[in-house]
């Protein structure tokens, strides 16, 4: 983490460099992968029409709220939801701090360390 840190801000012209050499497309809607599409077009922003039409929505309830565009509006069982999740990402952390402490073999430590990824991804997908 430090190491990011130190580095200075990519410029826009690395950024838009990076998009065309290939990293990873995610809908703009649910975060799913999207499909690498030829090079004619337009990319794509949505991984389907649903996405589209649920991101149209937001736009549109967030111009007649006045809330800024880049906001996000939960509701309480959301906020609840990733609350929670959240927990069990700091729990399975505080867990390999502990199994370190303990003397635990290398294989209890990856199989710890697989929990913590595995908390980490499904904490990535908000929607």
């Amino acid at each position: 983490m430090r190491e990011v840190a130190e580095h200075p801000k990519t410029s826009a012209e690395e950024v838009s460099e990076l998009r065309r050499a290939g990293a990873p497309k995610h809908c703009g809607w649910c975060g799913r992968r999207l499909e690498q599409g030829g090079n004619v077009g337009r990319r794509r922003r949505y991984c389907g029409q649903s996405c589209r039409q649920r991101a149209y929505e937001r736009r549109t309830a967030l111009q007649r709220s006045g809330l800024p565009e880049d906001a996000v509006v939960l509701s309480d069982s959301e906020i609840a939801t990733l609350q929670d999740r959240l927990f069990q990402l700091r729990c399975a952390a505080e867990d390999v701090v502990t199994a370190a402490d303990d003397g635990a073999s290398v294989a209890e430590l990856r199989s710890l360390a697989g929990e913590i990824a595995q908390a980490a991804k499904d904490l990535e997908q908000l929607r």
